[in-house]
């Protein structure tokens, strides 16, 4: 008994010892137990405080994350596609983007928001019905005026429920409470007017006479003047522009029923273009003639970019809507990166030093050695000259080693021409802006026979095609399609859009020519005038180095009195 006894007081003792060591552990989680004093004293307003913030803080961002989902919206404003979108920002101010030519940045306002308008793309539909619209005018700048309006007021709802969708959206994950959310919403809600009310009191509408251009549009204060004296000339602006859009409208009609020269169903039309010069007017003017005439081949001499730039590259994408084969050569405005976007559209080909034949006519061509685009090119440089007359030669020397007849040549500078006399029956070039044709005096560098035979009578060639080899090489040096471009405004009379169809018969030879021109900015006529190619009557004669220059001199060109306009 004794000993069960002791037994049960030593389980009651170490008992009460656990229990006593499970409370002292119980006072050091408790400090605040009684008799000791709190180290961390309790402050609810504090922690509602903080918690607030971090819901605030929480809803902020949601919002930015939805402002820059659906902070974006498009809008037809004319005859123009853009894409309007609105972003945070310090300093607010608006932006419009015209690529490729660069930006317009306007200090708008000084609110917290960035407005951003970047025309994407011209509509050819809304384009033309545009133009036949045109009497009223003033009624259709007003339809301009409030569609963008009507823009501007659909991207700020947007852009508002978007924000206030993604801040409650993000605190509802956060911390899964009704009220923690409502209470973003307010947040949320807060911000936004007060976003609004920042943007409409510091609003300036006479931001829009001084803005500042961006990327190639530098040179526009200088080349068109300022605002101010835009805004004071608009009316008699207006009307001339009224003018110019009545004219156009007509132009495609006069083109729709303008009679075809056309002998027979084998003829190949072929539309000359050069040096558009990034002005994107002049692809409606080329698309419609593809269109209109049925052409089967455009071929392009250079300078279709200003400064070769990488921004500029997006202005070739238009030829692979042309849905037509395209040849072109570099011209001294085009860099590597030019020739590579041109080179990359499907139905695009680049000749540098190259032959192809395409829809049986063989064409050659190389590209422009000089790449000056930030000066013009030095008619008196040795060196230039040089460049451009060894091009020549060694196009020749292309055309000589060819398996077939090259029956076109293509170069940029006339100047490389005269190393092609007596190769093939035709040169095309640009860069002079100002059209020209001319047969050019044999070359002796040419009088040996090439290795392509010329064919005897008693081949199955017809005289026609056996005379045309006789003939002196023709040079056609087309005017420039863009106007010039931004240069073309700096003359007192704006430089006209040239572009020519060529007819070609089905032994490849160029039986007549369509000259067609488009009155610049600020003028209003539009020209079409058709001209018959009869055999060059004058027998070319036997090359001698004596009688004819150097090649290392100046192309020497002939007016042709052969060409004459049909009555």
């Amino acid at each position: 008994m004794r000993s069960l006894f002791r037994r049960r007081v030593a389980l009651a003792a170490a008992r009460a010892r656990r229990r006593a060591i499970v409370m002292a552990a119980g006072r050091r989680h408790h400090p605040a137990g009684p008799g000791r004093r709190s180290k961390t004293p309790k402050h609810p307003r504090l922690r509602r405080l903080g918690h607030g913030l971090l819901v605030g803080a929480v809803a902020i961002v949601g919002m930015l994350i939805g402002v820059s989902l659906g902070g974006s919206t498009t809008q037809d404003i004319g005859p123009f596609r853009a894409q309007l979108s609105l972003a945070p920002s310090f300093t607010g101010d608006t932006s419009v983007e015209i690529p490729p030519l660069g930006s317009l940045e306007l200090d708008s306002h000084d609110g917290p928001a960035h407005l951003r308008i970047r025309l994407e793309s011209l509509d050819e539909a809304r384009t033309r019905a545009f133009a036949a619209k045109s009497g009223n005018l003033e009624q259709l700048s007003h339809d301009a005026v409030d569609q963008l309006n009507l823009g501007v007021r659909r991207l700020a709802m947007q852009t508002a429920g978007f924000g206030l969708l993604g801040g409650m959206i993000l605190v509802a994950l956060v911390f899964r409470a009704r009220r923690e959310t409502a209470i973003a919403g307010f947040v949320v809600l807060g911000v936004l007017a007060s976003t609004g009310a920042a943007t409409l009191l510091t609003f300036k509408p006479a931001a829009i006479q001084e803005p500042t251009y961006r990327g190639l549009l530098v040179n526009a204060p200088a080349i068109i003047g300022d605002a101010k004296r835009i805004t004071d000339r608009f009316e008699e602006y207006r009307d001339q522009l009224q003018k110019l859009v009545l004219n156009v409208s007509k132009l495609y009609g006069t083109i729709s029923a303008l009679p075809v020269y056309e002998p027979d169903t084998s003829t190949t039309k072929v539309l000359h273009i050069s040096d558009m010069h990034l002005n994107p007017a002049a692809w409606g003017v080329v698309r419609s003639v593809a269109d209109q005439f049925d052409i089967d081949i455009i071929v392009d001499t250079g300078d279709i970019n200003d400064w070769g730039s990488e921004p500029e590259a997006s202005y070739v994408n238009v030829i692979g809507d042309l849905k037509v084969p395209y040849l072109y050569v570099r011209g001294n405005h085009d860099s590597a990166v030019t020739a590579a976007a041109v080179g990359r559209q499907p139905n695009a080909t680049v000749l540098d030093d190259t032959v192809v034949t395409v829809d049986g006519i063989t064409f050659a061509g190389i590209g422009d050695p000089r790449f000056t685009p930030d000066k013009s090119t030095d008619e008196t440089d040795e060196q230039q000259h040089q460049e451009v007359i060894e091009a020549g030669n060694v196009l020749a020397a292309k055309i000589r080693s060819s398996s077939k007849p090259v029956d076109v040549a293509m170069v940029h500078d006339p100047v490389a021409a005269q190393q092609l006399a007596g190769l093939c029956p035709l040169v095309l070039a640009g860069h002079k802006h100002e059209r020209s044709i001319a047969r050019l005096n044999p070359n002796p560098a040419n009088a040996a026979p090439a290795p392509v035979p010329v064919p005897s009578p008693s081949t199955s060639e017809s005289p026609a095609a056996l005379k045309a080899l006789q003939e002196r090489t023709l040079l056609m040096v087309e005017g420039s399609t863009g106007g010039a471009g931004l240069r073309g405004l700096e003359r007192s009379k704006p430089l006209p859009l040239a572009l020519s169809i060529l007819y070609f018969d089905e032994n490849q030879h160029l039986s007549a020519y369509d000259d067609i021109q488009v009155g610049g900015t600020g003028l209003t006529e539009v020209a079409l005038q058709r001209h018959l190619v009869q055999p060059d009557t004058k027998a070319a004669p036997t090359p001698t180095p004596s009688a004819v220059p150097s090649t290392s001199g100046s192309p020497a060109l002939t007016p042709s009195p052969t060409l004459t306009p049909s009555r």
